[in-house]
């Protein structure tokens, strides 16, 4: 049994990066989130922060599901 080096290299090195852009992904959504209720607390409004936090969950759902799919198919 031969194992590819690179390769088995290179997936880890593009799984590593994907995860860390997706749980920074998820962490600008939560922050915009937060921003919300923080805004809220202060009178004002902060819809521009829950536009860009709910993009940010439609990203990370959409990563999500292309994983899936590459898995499924």
């Amino acid at each position: 049994m031969k194992i590819d080096w690179a390769a088995l290299g290179s997936v880890f090195g593009v799984s590593l990066v994907v995860t860390v852009a997706l749980v920074g992904l998820f962490t600008l959504g939560i922050t915009g989130l937060s921003r919300r209720e923080r805004a809220v607390a202060e009178g004002g409004s902060a819809g521009l922060a829950v536009t860009g936090a709910y993009a940010c969950f439609a990203a990370c759902a959409a990563a999500v599901a292309y994983g899936i799919y590459l898995i499924v198919a």
